[in-house]
């Protein structure tokens, strides 16, 4: 996978990882180009199209396009099967996704992607074992905040018993 992008029917971009070096303003480049491949795209074609030497997989869901550039080479319908995946993983996860979802909490898609793909390459493939290790990530985070706040009442009580 050379680069994810999730991007809303106007063009603006709500998620992009780059698994190659570009320069910025490549970036924007690939990012306006595949926008107006995939938009205008007749719905009754396939979800992969040619890009430059490599192909572009994506797939509408509401009004986002998930899309994925791959090597030309490479399986188009297990791409297709990785951005069901992760969309099913990213729903489960924000209990029914919206692109809101994606905009506030991009810190968290990331972490899901990183965990889903890594370096370019699928980690993977079973809903159920990413959907394991993200219930592990919010136990953790459950966790963390527990001990801010218990941390925080302490040191609440501590400053109540030099006043006294």
């Amino acid at each position: 996978i050379r680069f994810v992008l999730l991007q809303n029917r106007q063009g603006k971009t709500r998620l992009a990882k780059y698994y190659v070096p570009l320069e910025d303003s490549e970036k924007h480049k690939v990012e306006y180009e595949v926008h107006r491949l995939v938009v205008n795209r007749d719905p009754k074609f396939t979800n992969f199209v040619e890009f430059r030497t490599h192909k572009v997989i994506y797939r509408r869901y509401a009004g986002l396009f998930f899309s994925l550039c791959v090597d030309i080479t490479d399986n188009e319908l297990a791409y297709l099967e990785c951005i069901h995946l992760f969309v099913e993983i990213l729903d489960h996860f924000f209990s029914n996704v919206c692109e809101l979802d994606l905009v506030f909490n991009f810190h968290k898609v990331y972490l899901i992607l990183d965990e889903f793909i890594l370096a370019g390459e699928l980690q993977e493939t079973s809903k159920k074992d990413g959907m394991l290790m993200l219930d592990g990530f919010e136990t953790i985070a459950l966790k963390v905040r527990v001990v801010a706040f218990l941390q925080a009442i302490i040191e609440r009580m501590g400053e109540l018993e030099k006043l006294e």
